[in-house]
């Protein structure tokens, strides 16, 4: 009995651990959270593996713990999981803001004032005269009012609204690019933490240009590209001391 006992558990282990080499889990429209997606392209960073989801959203892959997933299809945002452990996985994909969706106009009716001149509409001039029209030439001395600084008012006002703008995002990517954040995605810890937040925190031109930003994907991204370094390489340049005089 026990020799049989063993002969089963010896079968079994082999399947056993094939078995968790397989991700599995579903994939789910993040505003319709019932609606499965179709041909969703899922591709292992790690073992260069690729497959896509079926009618039902479902999908297995092969993996292991560690390794980094990625999710996208066309209208979507891409997704990326990193894999902890073989439980089936739910994942919801947030449609791009940049696709626009189909609009049908049966009938439309314009207005036809629209296209016509406002009948109170004041004459608009860059350059005016002053009150002094009819009087003698010495009298007109400075008779024309220019608008001058205006320009420059206009250039200071613009360089605020940067500036304000970029302390904005700044004030994003601090609260968000947090040491916490990036453990927790990525499993480092200590100086490895702290010299990989240096070397690739967002820049800010690269957060504004992309919105809404994913800090999510940007970070696993970064996160391989700092494996494919040398040791060397994976800490930030020291700042040079300065000699005293």
């Amino acid at each position: 009995m026990v020799k049989k006992l063993l002969f089963v558990l010896i079968l079994i282990a082999p399947i056993r651990l094939w078995a968790q080499d397989v991700i599995s889990g579903t994939v789910y429209d993040f505003e319709i959270k019932t609606l499965p997606l179709q041909d969703v392209s899922i591709t292992n960073f790690n073992n260069n593996q690729s497959t896509k989801t079926k009618a039902s959203g479902k999908f297995s892959l092969s993996a292991k713990i560690g390794d980094v997933l990625e999710f996208s299809l066309s209208g979507y945002h891409k997704d990326t999981l990193y894999v902890t452990d073989f439980s089936p996985k739910t994942i919801f994909l947030p449609g791009s803001s940049t696709d626009l969706k189909e609009v049908k106009i049966l009938s439309a009716k314009i207005n036809p004032t629209i296209l016509s001149p406002d009948p109170e509409a004041k004459e608009f001039k860059r350059v005016e005269a002053d009150d002094y029209r009819g009087k003698p030439n010495i009298s007109r001395a400075g008779g024309i009012k220019l608008n001058l600084g205006y320009g420059k008012y206009k250039e200071q006002q613009a360089k605020a609204k940067d500036l304000e703008e970029k302390d904005q995002y700044e004030n994003e990517i601090n609260t968000i690019f947090t040491e916490a954040y990036v453990s927790d995605l990525l499993k480092l810890k200590g100086q490895e933490l702290k010299d990989f937040i240096t070397l690739y925190r967002p820049p800010v031109a690269t957060v504004q240009n992309n919105r809404p930003f994913d800090y999510k994907y940007y970070t696993v991204q970064a996160y391989h590209q700092w494996l494919k370094l040398p040791p060397s390489q994976r800490k930030p340049p020291q700042v040079p001391k300065l000699k005293k005089n």
